[in-house]
């Protein structure tokens, strides 16, 4: 038996990348799959489930478009009878430096990066809401994807990394919304080689099949889809790079120090006498780029 036998999952981007190696390890493991992505790369991902004994269906659509969302759930309900997991994962990159970055591209990543996670998380949402309602309770999942430029903030990457913040919030928002509902919403930074990562495409896979390829995009799935299970039942609103061998658990914008007034409002010249006493000697700097190693 699979670790999740009967769920039915909807991937966006899973024709190639890691949103193609969460399909095969979900269905491997026993879940129905939705495969979505823009072109016939869908068709290939759900043509080797398939052939492996699985079960899946493609969707062909950008999540960009406000429909798609419905359309992954009613493909999901025609085709396997119910939702239980959504892993939204589809991306694209336009980088460019902020003062030479066009509108159209920066318009194009925040569609299909924050956009498209709210158009498939809303549909989810409406259906898993009305699921409830009718007292038809189950456990759901929502995994998003953010990135290490969302987590850290990249140059060249203002429109795609202010998505990916902004997809860190959504889950945050997501999960405040829908938890009573059963639904849990984690999101994962995947550390792999894709086409979305120039930085890591360079460097070549082991020349060795017995040497550990530690960018094999194929690392990132068994947590994604351990969120899935029943033991990630309390995970809920949470972060992580995931890649390598390993998985790192990431919390950002917590409270450092404060200074305040007895009911009074702060003027400009008390926050010149409290400003050593606010920062208490710590940089005040742009934050150093902090991602955690491999290794």
């Amino acid at each position: 038996m699979g670790r999740l036998d009967n769920k039915v999952a909807v991937i966006t981007g899973a024709g190639s990348g890691v949103g193609r190696e969460h399909a095969l390890l979900l269905a491997s493991e026993g879940a129905q799959v939705v495969v979505n992505d823009i072109g016939g790369a869908a068709d290939d991902t759900v043509a080797s489930i398939n052939a492996n004994g699985g079960k899946a269906v493609s969707h062909i659509g950008s999540v960009s478009d406000w429909n798609t969302g419905d359309d992954l759930v009613t493909t999901a309900l025609d085709n396997f009878g119910d939702l239980h997991i959504l892993i939204n994962n589809a991306g694209i990159l336009r980088d460019a430096m902020s003062f030479s970055m066009s509108e159209q591209e920066f318009d194009e990543v925040i569609a299909v990066h924050l956009k498209g996670h709210f158009v498939c998380a809303r549909a989810a949402a409406i259906y898993w809401r009305n699921q409830s309602k009718a007292g038809k309770d189950s456990a759901r999942r929502m995994i998003h994807t953010t990135s290490e430029s969302g987590l850290f903030g990249g140059p060249a990457q203002s429109n795609y990394a202010s998505a990916k913040g902004g997809i860190l919030t959504l889950s945050l928002t997501l999960g405040r919304e829908l938890a009573k509902y059963g639904v849990t919403t984690n999101v994962v930074a995947p550390r792999a080689r894709t086409g979305l990562t120039d930085y890591i495409q360079s460097m070549a896979a082991p020349e060795s099949k017995d040497q550990f390829d530690v960018y094999d995009p194929a690392n990132v799935s068994p947590f994604v889809v351990w969120l899935c299970t029943d033991e990630a039942k309390d995970v809920n609103g949470q972060a992580f790079i995931v890649g390598g061998s390993g998985v790192w658990w990431m919390r950002s914008w917590s409270h450092i120090n404060h200074i305040k007034l007895n009911a009074q409002k702060l003027s400009i010249n008390q926050i010149d006498e409290l400003k050593d006493e606010l920062f208490n000697g710590e940089d005040t700097g742009i934050p150093a780029f902090a991602a955690p190693k491999f290794g």
